[in-house]
């Protein structure tokens, strides 16, 4: 069946030579139309936002336009392929952006694999966005490329591959552990890897108030070791009771596994060894850490993934649009934990009580409630925390919404 999708994907492709176009939304075909466009009138349009830059949000299309950048380093399951072959996953991100969140999205694939290289590029083309969404940088480099440009920039910088996945997971456990009747203060969380999502995932819990996490990467539990670089260090610091032993140690009676880590790693033996109605969540993408076949062999009770042919696909598309639509709207600074928290809440709360169940702990990806709700929860938590430049009431938030064509709440 995959090989059979890749290469109906290739055909679509080469049918379509590739996903996105530009298209005006003023007339340029008439004499007037020109003159108001271009020249001689848009010199005028250029005077009023050099005595007010922040008019570049009304007159241009700064207010919803994002880049979405690669230096291809990290895409998805192969690798390093380099920013020509990333291009098409750019592109797949930037039709997203336009067909969930009509948000209008530009794909930006580097030739240069250097994290300074990367920072000084994005810093460049910043004054034509209104976000930086990065994407496929691979880890460590991810974390030093965002935190350069967070210092920088006065837009959002959001690497969707670490803060995109860590919102909808702790979305996914709000309503698994609410489900199997466990709290999250006395869950004992197992993340078995320690890249950009497994990260950003273990750090997410922890501002949430999660009690016990342990991050696991090829060597083990990692405590407090001599050799940890620096992004392990601060996950170290979630090991509270600076466990050590390995992965099958640390499963030992943990009621959460997320894993963000390699395909096919995990048995049954290791899963059965996890306490009463276990929650795992194997996100490997295409293939899980874990076959959906043993863990219904190994009893677990919420099985999650990021497949879509699968029940509970624990995808950044039900993040990342409602995410920067909310940003947008508020014309936020940057995206903060405060504001991805409340993203979190907001896909959790999509489904009621009576849309909960085993098969379903968070909405799917197409659902129209997702980006609404998350966009208005993230732009009020935006504008509670200081960093948006524009306050609106939530009527006002609702009517954007509606003008935008995504008012489904």
């Amino acid at each position: 069946m995959a090989e059979n999708i890749g290469r109906k994907a290739v055909e679509l492709h080469r049918k379509s030579r590739g996903k996105l176009q530009v298209c005006p939304k003023v007339d340029c075909k008439s004499s007037r139309g020109l003159s108001l466009a271009y020249t001689p009138g848009v010199a005028e349009v250029c005077r009023e936002i050099k005595k007010d830059p922040k008019q570049a949000y009304e007159l241009t299309m700064k207010w919803n336009s994002v880049a979405v950048v690669s230096d291809g380093s990290r895409v998805l399951g192969l690798g390093n392929v380099g920013p020509l072959a990333a291009l098409p996953v750019m592109e797949g991100k930037a039709a997203l952006f336009k067909s969930y969140a009509n948000i209008d999205a530009f794909p930006i694939c580097l030739s240069c694999q250097k994290e300074e290289e990367i920072a000084f590029a994005v810093e460049a083309i910043s004054p034509s966005f209104g976000g930086i969404n990065l994407e496929d940088i691979e880890s460590p480099k991810c974390f030093e490329v965002e935190r350069r440009l967070m210092q920088k920039l006065d837009i959002p910088v959001f690497h969707d591959d670490q803060h995109g996945t860590a919102v909808v997971v702790l979305a996914g456990l709000m309503n698994a552990l609410k489900l199997v009747g466990k709290s999250k203060k006395q869950a004992r969380v197992v993340v078995l890897g320690a890249g950009a999502a497994g990260s950003a995932i273990a750090k997410l819990l922890s501002k949430d108030g999660f009690g016990e996490i342990l991050v696991c990467d090829s060597r083990g539990i990692i405590s407090q070791r001599e050799d940890l670089p620096g992004h392990k260090l601060e996950l170290a610091k979630l090991n509270r009771k600076n466990e050590s032993g390995t992965l099958a140690d640390a499963l030992k009676g943990a009621d959460v596994l997320v894993g963000a880590s390699a395909p096919n790693i995990l048995g049954e033996r290791e899963i059965k060894s996890m306490a009463g109605s276990p929650i795992v969540f194997a996100l490997s993408n295409p293939d899980p850490e874990i076959s959906p076949q043993k863990a219904k062999r190994a009893n677990v009770a919420v099985f999650g993934t990021a497949r879509a042919d699968l029940p509970n696909q624990i995808n950044n598309v039900l993040g990342f649009p409602g995410i920067f639509r909310g940003a947008l709207m508020a014309r936020s600074r940057r995206i903060s934990e405060g504001m991805m928290l409340a993203a979190s809440r907001a896909i959790a709360g999509v489904l009621g009580e009576d849309e909960i169940s085993k098969e379903r702990v968070v909405p799917l990806a197409f659902d129209a409630r997702v980006v609404p709700a998350v966009a208005l929860s993230v732009a009020q938590a935006s504008m509670q925390e200081g960093y948006a430049r524009q306050k609106l009431s939530e009527k006002e938030l609702k009517a954007e919404l509606e003008r935008l064509g995504l008012l489904n709440l």
